[in-house]
């Protein structure tokens, strides 16, 4: 018999959110709580949560129906493999005579730092939102969920074979042929779907409803994205001695320094739609054939640019980092334009596929389709949406230089540099990165296209 406190893949999100509402194993909610009146009630974890490990969570996923029949067999069958590298999560692979799965439970904690920096447990249900919400708006884009179990803080979702994290393939000088498509499909769909271009008002409230609860998650945007690279935070690091001088620059750099908070005021004041929260290429699964978002662990409702600039930010780093990983100069000149040619197809595929879904499905709440049905009125529109879509770009500039900025001199950073051994080597493309990402946030209302920034990025690695 199932457990209860799951949540299925079935059903609109409200649904899901009262079954979080159960406590797995037969347990409930607090006592003297109305879990319905405040999502903070569905918090996962409790007395009985463990993390999990190789040995005990086969016995304990056996109790679920869903998953046993993809699986097959009986638990002594399934092998049972961790393989989380990232920075906050237990990642694991389940395999049984039919099928595998993907099971993802949330430690107390960041992983990359330790107790020392607790993190709530329930961020596992916003990521299972997420990716339903995602997958109703973007079918086929993000792996499918099983089952959301409350009381262990788990995801069991769609294993994804044989994809390989795309950070990992843009290391290795993999092409990946599907991936501007489908990202700006990706982007356009799950953020149209979600504003108040297409959702009536109401009924977006009431998902904002769901995701505002997410607040030590989006704390850690605000704080390692906007606010640590600019001032002496302790676990800021760098390539030192190498980056000493830029970074002690930057920090002292009153112009970054304001509009780099400009963006975090957006970050913090612009609900314009569900935003994924943490799109780079290590949140990215692909082959040659098919590519899946994953990981919206940080979703929650945002300004639209910061999920595009945080996928072409850290398409830049990419391609800047590529210096280290050729074999001798010039080697990985081909790949570096295809980088550049997904950064520019993603902005434009997406900015396309945006307007022409507000064109034919905006019926939202915001520009109301039937104050537009004359010539006249259409073509005003024309012009909103090209201003609109203006401002986007050059939000999805400022959160780019953002990004990048922060995965240089912040915490947390990319294996795109961090992978280079010689420091010498690594810190020339970051200082780049760094000089271009400061342009980006600084200047983003300089740049007229997306070719200008695609000749930016050019010339900054030209100085190589």
């Amino acid at each position: 018999m199932m457990k209860t406190g799951t949540t299925s893949a079935s059903g609109d999100l409200c649904q899901h959110r009262g079954a979080t509402d159960r406590r797995g194993g037969g347990g409930k909610a607090r006592d003297g709580e109305d879990p319905m009146t405040d999502v903070r009630s569905a918090r996962t974890g409790g007395a009985d949560y463990r993390p999990m490990t190789e040995s005990t969570l086969a016995p304990y996923l056996a109790g679920f129906s869903e998953v046993a029949a993809i699986l097959d067999g009986v638990p002594q069958d399934w092998k049972v493999t961790e393989v989380g590298d990232g920075n906050l999560n237990l990642v694991f692979i389940v395999r049984g005579p039919k099928g595998a799965l993907i099971v993802k439970q949330a430690l107390p904690y960041v992983r990359l730092v330790g107790d020392a920096w607790p993190l709530p447990l329930d961020r596992s249900f916003f990521e299972s939102q997420a990716l339903i919400t995602e997958d109703a708006a973007a079918p086929g884009l993000v792996p499918k969920v099983v089952l959301f179990d409350a009381m262990q803080a788990l995801v069991v979702m769609e294993f994804l074979t044989p994809h390989i994290i795309m950070r990992k393939g843009l290391i290795d000088g993999v092409e990946f042929p599907r991936f501007a498509a489908t990202l700006s499909e990706f982007m356009a769909q799950s953020l149209f779907k979600t504003s108040d271009l297409y959702l009536p008002a109401a009924e977006k409230k009431k998902q904002m409803a769901v995701f505002c609860a997410n607040t030590e998650l989006c704390r850690i945007t605000e704080d390692l994205v906007f606010t640590d690279p600019y001032r002496a935070a302790k676990l800021n690091h760098w390539t030192s001695p190498q980056l000493d001088d830029i970074a002690l620059e930057l920090r002292a750099d009153g112009p970054l320094k304001a509009a780099a908070q400009a963006m975090k005021l957006k970050f913090l004041c612009h609900a314009e739609a569900l935003v994924h929260g943490d799109l780079h290429s290590g949140s990215i699964m692909a082959t040659s054939t098919d590519v899946r978002v994953i990981d919206p662990e940080f979703a929650f409702f945002g300004p639209m640019g910061f999920d595009v600039g945080a996928l072409i930010g850290n398409l830049i780093l990419a391609y800047l980092s590529q210096i280290g990983h050729e074999d001798e100069k010039g080697g990985r000149d081909g790949y570096r334009a295809w980088i550049l040619k997904q950064m520019v197809d993603v902005w434009t595929l997406f900015s396309a596929r945006f307007v022409e879904l507000w064109s034919t499905e905006g019926k939202g709440d915001a520009f109301t389709a039937e104050l537009f049905a004359d010539a006249a009125s259409r073509a005003a529109l024309a012009e909103e949406q090209a201003r609109y879509m203006r401002a986007l770009f050059e939000d999805t500039l400022g959160f780019a230089g953002c990004k990048m900025i922060r995965r240089i001199l912040g915490l947390a950073h990319v294996a795109d540099f961090e992978s280079i051994a010689d420091k010498d080597v690594r810190a020339s493309g970051e200082r780049r990165a760094l000089r271009l990402g400061r342009d980006l946030v600084v200047n983003r209302a300089r740049f007229a296209n997306i070719d200008a920034v695609a000749a930016a990025v050019v010339a900054a690695d030209a100085t190589r």
